[in-house]
């Protein structure tokens, strides 16, 4: 297994959501190539080398035919990626008043292109906002 700690350059968007998804299948039980080709509406081939890149960063394991795991790194990462999605999601029904439907999908594309900087002003706008006295 070629497995390498991954650098603090944060992985692509495709990257992340393979991630987030293997994440929330594996909340359902374990996780195949199936699984995530369907979740995401790709082809098998695409998830498989999305896996690989994954695996190549240290953040899973597959053999193939088999299930798939998230490393303890993997695992770390998937929980931030959550978390930033989870709260973009909040903080746009609850701030900017959109349905969920709407925060949800908007959150998933927010997530990516923030920078850390404007996160954290908008967590703690969000924080301070709702303070209770």
């Amino acid at each position: 297994m070629k497995s390498q700690t991954m650098n603090n350059k944060e992985l692509s968007q495709s990257l992340e959501d393979y991630l987030k998804t293997i994440g929330l299948l594996t909340k359902e039980g374990a996780v195949r190539v199936t699984d995530i080709a369907l979740n995401l509406g790709v082809s098998k081939p695409s998830v498989v080398t999305a896996l690989k890149r994954l695996e190549d960063k240290g953040l899973l394991e597959h053999k193939h035919y088999r299930t798939i795991t998230l490393t303890s790194q993997g695992q770390s990462k998937e929980k931030e990626i959550r978390e930033r999605y989870d709260f973009l999601s909040l903080f746009l029904k609850d701030v900017v008043g959109v349905c969920s439907e709407t925060a949800e999908k908007d959150a998933c594309k927010l997530e990516h292109i923030l920078s850390g900087e404007t996160y954290m002003k908008m967590k703690k706008f969000y924080i301070g906002a709702h303070k209770t006295n």
